[in-house]
């Protein structure tokens, strides 16, 4: 009974696509999110997705937050200073669009962006261990709502050895709320190429894990290729497709939810869940995320620009199944067990085995 009840509470959710909204910013830039309220699967998949732009001179300001996330560089280059647990130093890696980081708890980080355009940024991650299920909570470490303007003058004084006068200066100058613009002339520290190793993949230049001629290609996150995936729990990918290709129906097969972020250009989406019912039917676009239940099945196809999507899945190693192509499950099942399953004839069970014998995951379209 709880089974069915949960599954109904699954199937009634509204899967379609949305946008974030904007939480707070300032000159020098914007931080938006997406609310379960407004995508009830975020708190269902206790995900959370946010999207951080940052205008030319724009830092976001120290933080820590309460969940373990990846980052995705969406649009532009700047410096991401990250200051891992215990590090007595911190990393200032160059960042440009295609670069994914993997953010494990308790990192510490900034943001800055020294020129224009806009540096964006999408941040995926768990937060089953956070405040709220479906949503950051980024701690300030400085800025207007930053711990420093929690305590008192006394205790800011006694932790950092100040004197009092120095102490209510240092508290009541924070007038920035998580972005600030930085003054004329103000220099940033230099970012470090080497700060780069074992912190940063390039999903636009990274070897594809597939490549399928005017069909699709696609890079794998993984605790092979950036090795922090695996204390962040999540793996992600970039998958491309070209104009009117298709993606194969699948699903991921070791209880994985499916965080899916539409970077660029558009198509058609179905997912078919419990009992065969078709629960969406729509079309995505850029900048819109949705995410697919555990074990429901999620196909796409393109629009004549093309497709590309940034996606995490809720484990460090994701296994799918797919249910077209040359390595279909189908491809697998004895003949017999196909045509009964079918209830169709022997000729009707050969004709579908013969097709897309030499197809994997993407199909072109057919002239």
């Amino acid at each position: 009974m709880v089974q069915r009840t949960c599954s109904a509470e699954v199937m009634s959710r509204d899967l379609s696509p949305k946008r974030p909204v904007k939480a707070y910013s300032s000159d020098g830039g914007a931080y938006y999110d997406w609310s379960p309220a407004d995508l009830p699967m975020l708190r269902a998949a206790s995900i959370g997705a946010a999207k951080l732009s940052l205008a030319a001179g724009g830092l976001a300001l120290p933080s820590y937050s309460d969940s373990a996330k990846v980052a995705y560089i969406l649009q532009g280059k700047g410096t991401c200073g990250l200051l891992l647990p215990e590090a007595t130093a911190e990393k200032r890696i160059p960042v440009k669009e295609g670069d994914a980081l993997a953010l494990p708890f308790g990192v510490v980080t900034w943001w800055h962006n020294a020129s224009s355009p806009d540096l964006v940024v999408l941040f995926l991650g768990d937060t089953s261990k956070g405040h709220t299920p479906g949503r950051f909570t980024n701690m300030q470490l400085t800025g207007s709502t930053g711990i420093f303007t929690g305590f008192s003058t006394e205790f800011v004084a006694r932790a950092w050895d100040l004197p009092q006068d120095a102490a209510a200066t240092l508290v009541s100058t924070q007038p920035g709320a998580g972005i600030v613009k930085l003054r004329d002339g103000h220099r940033m520290p230099d970012p470090s190429d080497k700060d780069r190793e074992g912190m940063v993949l390039n999903c636009l230049e990274a070897p594809l894990d597939v490549d399928i001629k005017n069909g699709g290609r696609v890079v794998v996150l993984n605790t092979q290729n950036l090795p922090l995936v695996k204390e962040v729990g999540l793996g992600a990918d970039l998958v491309r497709i070209d104009g009117h290709s298709m993606c194969s129906p699948g699903f991921s097969c070791d209880s994985a939810y499916q965080v899916t972020y539409i970077v660029r250009g558009s198509g058609r989406v179905q997912v078919v869940g419990i009992d065969g019912t078709r629960v969406l039917e729509t079309r995505a676009e850029g900048g819109c995320l949705f995410i697919v239940p555990r074990f429901f099945v999620v196909s796409k196809i393109a629009d004549d620009t093309g497709m590309e999507w940034f996606s995490i899945i809720t484990t460090p190693n994701p296994i799918f199944s797919h249910l077209a192509g040359r390595t279909s499950v189908w491809k697998a099942i004895s003949p017999a067990v196909l045509e009964t399953s079918f209830n169709t004839t022997p000729e009707m069970e050969k004709l579908f085995r013969s097709k897309r014998l030499d197809s994997e995951i993407f199909f072109a379209p057919t002239n």
